[in-house]
This record gives C-alpha cells, structure tokens and sequence, in this order.
C-alpha cells in the first residue's frame, strides 16, 4: 500500500534545560549540540539569549500561574523550533541591525516556544495524562482548571512577545499555526476510538497538529530576516513541515514500540486515550481480528502493551518509519543549494536529529 504523504508546500549548548526521555533522546539531543557547535559561536549566543528569554517572560508572569508556566518551559526540550527560527533566519540573510534584529529574532523563536509548550499543558488536560516527559503534569499537580489556565497564559505571552517585533506577517504566521494546531485537536477528539481512519485522514491530523508549527517557524526566521525573499520563506517552510510531520510519524511509532524507559510513559497510551495513529491503521489492513479490535474496551497499560504487541507482529512499524524517514529524505532534497554558511548543511543535520530519535 502506498501512504499518502499529505500536503507538505505550504524543529551540549550549555545555556539549554535538559530534557525528559519523551521528547529527545540521547542520541537526538547529542545531534542538535553538534549542530549549535557547528554552527559557531553566533549561533550558540542566540540559542543562549533565547533560553534567557524565556526564563524572563515566565518570570514575568507573576504567582501563581507564573511557576506553572516557569516549570512548564525549564522541562522543555532542546528548543528545536528556536533553532528552526535561528537557522531560518540565517539563511535568508538576516537577522539585520543588531541589537534590534537580535531582539526580534529572540522574540518570534520564544513565542514559538511559548505556544509549543501552551499545546503540551493543553494537550495533557484533553488527555488525562500525569506525566509528561517523566514528570507529573501541570493538571496533576495543580488541577485540570489550572492547567488551563496555565496554557492560557503561554498562549498570551507568545503573542504579547511577537507583537513587539510590529509586523502584522510574523503575528499572521503564528496565529495560522496556532489555528491550525487547534483544528489538529478537534480532528483527533472527532477520531477517538474510531473503528475506521483513512490514512489521508490520519495525515492530515499530523500536518495540523504537528507540522504546522515547525512550518511557522521557519517562516517566523525567514520573516525577521528583511533580505530573505517570500520564496525562500516558502522553501523553508515547506522543508520544516515535512520535518514536523515525519516527527509525529515517529512520535506515533514510539508509543506503540516504547520502551517507557525511553518515552516516560507505558506503551500504548495513546491508544488507551483513543487514539488512532498510523501503525494501528495499517496494522488493522493487514490483521482482520485487529480490524474487529474496540479501543474503547481497552483496560489498563497490560491489554494496551498486548495490543502493542498485536500491532509490531504486522509490521506496521517498519513500514510507518520508513514513510517518515521518506519524508525527512524529500526533505532534505527540496531545501536551496545556495543558502549561506553552510546552513543547508546545518538544516539536513536538523533533519537527522529528528530521524535519531526513533533509530
């Protein structure tokens, strides 16, 4: 069977929190370090002044929503987004006129933090989790009400962050992203426990929920950057949401493959939350008993780790990450041969960061 790949024309510096196992592993994380390295010091001062920035916008929050918000960003991850918008903005020539252009850059790579992190308090609410990347969630700790709030907040504070930089563009790109992030969710919440998902559905879900930011933060980068030209926002962000979606892709292979000592949660959550991702797709074409299967009668992490088991034996697995590795491929092939300092280089090495975390 041939799985749609959906639209996609139009993610050790010192400074960054270290992560959970749920969003990079070891290997991912070692990648993205290597990047920031090549990429020189410039680019390690931004990456810097980035994380700086955001520990300031949470602090400004003030109590009590402000140490949910503070808690939420410092167990962030590697800030893949920020570098998506770092390098974006390098290859289309900017950031211009320091300290101005800096402050702008900083600015739109936080927001896109920012409303990164507001989705992750959300998300966990809509699913009941109480953990995320091994720790307990804001809805846990302090209750679903607060949660809510607290991802209110960060939602605010991107968009209060982007306003600063005074281009109606940049605040357009975000809120479609932000928009369709919210779509993503309600097409997931209408395909809980559905007997029947089309791939092209289930695609389409990932673009929205997933892709769709990484796409806004290359244009977020390129945008900043005044000298960078619309088609080469365009090629940048069609190669950034080619990466989100094949980072769902893998992120949907690893809840059914795990182990929870590398995802922080037990396999087959989200199939217990309902969720109908790509392996269970292709593996109830080829598995008529797993066709008949009911997520809605699952019971517990030990029925979700037999149907795990039920799904691998297929190999839907397989089959899914070699779509995605296929995507980060196209990829890498459509960026520009002629962006400067070697940042084509860098952006294929994002690429590959994404793919070693499921390797």
């Amino acid at each position: 069977m041939r799985i749609p790949a959906g639209s996609s024309a139009g993610a050790a510096v010192p400074a960054l929190d270290v992560e959970g196992p749920a969003d990079l592993d070891s290997a991912a994380a070692q990648g993205l370090a290597a990047i920031v390295a090549r990429g020189g010091e410039r680019l390690s001062q931004r990456m810097g002044s980035i994380e700086q920035h955001l520990r300031q916008v949470s602090a400004q929050a003030g109590a009590p929503l402000g140490a949910h918000a503070r808690a939420t960003i410092a167990a962030g991850g590697k800030r893949l987004r920020p570098l998506l918008v770092v390098l974006a903005a390098e290859s289309a020539g900017g950031p211009p006129g320091a300290p101005a252009g800096e402050s702008a850059l900083v600015r739109a790579a936080g927001a896109v933090e920012l409303v990164h992190s507001a989705t992750l308090v959300h998300d966990d609410v809509i699913d009941g989790a109480q953990l995320r990347r091994g720790r307990p969630t804001v809805a846990e700790v302090a209750g679903r009400d607060v949660a809510v709030a607290t991802g209110d907040l960060l939602f605010s504070r991107a968009f209060a962050e982007l306003a600063r930089n005074d281009d109606v563009l940049q605040l357009r790109a975000l809120s479609d992203a932000s928009s369709s992030l919210a779509a993503g969710e309600l097409l997931q919440r209408e395909d809980a426990y559905a007997a029947e998902v089309p791939v092209k559905r289930y695609m389409l879900r990932c673009e929205l929920k997933t892709a769709a930011l990484f796409e806004a933060a290359c244009r977020l980068g390129a945008l900043v950057a005044v000298e960078g030209s619309a088609t080469l926002a365009d090629a940048l962000g069609a190669f950034a949401r080619r990466i989100g979606l094949a980072f769902q892709l893998l992120d949907d292979v690893l809840d059914v493959s795990g182990p929870v000592e590398r995802t922080g949660k037990p396999r087959g959550t989200d199939l217990l939350d309902g969720t109908v991702t790509l392996p269970l797709i292709l593996a109830r074409q080829r598995d008529a008993r797993l066709a008949m299967e009911d997520l809605s009668r699952l019971r517990g992490a030990q029925e979700a780790e037999a149907l795990c088991d039920r799904i691998a034996a297929t190999g839907a697995l397989q089959d899914s990450r070699k779509h995605a590795f296929e995507i980060v491929a196209q990829a890498k092939q459509a960026l520009p041969e002629s962006l400067p300092g070697g940042r084509s280089a860098l952006l294929e090495l994002v690429a590959d960061a994404v793919v070693e975390r499921f390797s």
